[in-house]
């Protein structure tokens, strides 16, 4: 799956002005031009996973959630992504995954 650097570009530029920051304060606060921070919201530039951490470091949102829109502070987090897994999955297995998760969410 090829990342969707438009999307991407556009949650960056959206959790920037959630923190109440102009392209200039995060460049700035980042040690980037306007120009190169206007590129990568547009999504015309592709952004390496160093720079992207950083970015989301500074706007205190996590990687997951610019890369696939999901917040694992949603409480519905990966919902759809099990429900998926778990309608394909063998009956014999259910059980197995079943007790698994329990274990790790008692613990």
């Amino acid at each position: 799956m090829a990342l969707d650097y438009k999307l991407i570009g556009s949650r960056l530029k959206q959790a920037r002005l959630n923190q109440k920051l102009t392209q200039e304060n995060l460049a700035e606060k980042l040690d980037v031009s306007i120009a190169f921070l206007s590129r990568v919201e547009r999504g015309s530039l592709d952004i390496s996973l160093k720079r992207l951490s950083q970015i989301c470091e500074l706007l205190d949102v996590t990687e997951g959630a610019i890369l696939n829109g999901a917040s694992t502070t949603s409480h519905n987090y990966l919902n759809e992504d099990f429900v998926l897994l778990l309608k394909n999955c063998p009956s014999e297995k259910l059980k197995l995954i079943y007790d698994l998760a329990k274990v790790v969410i008692e613990n």
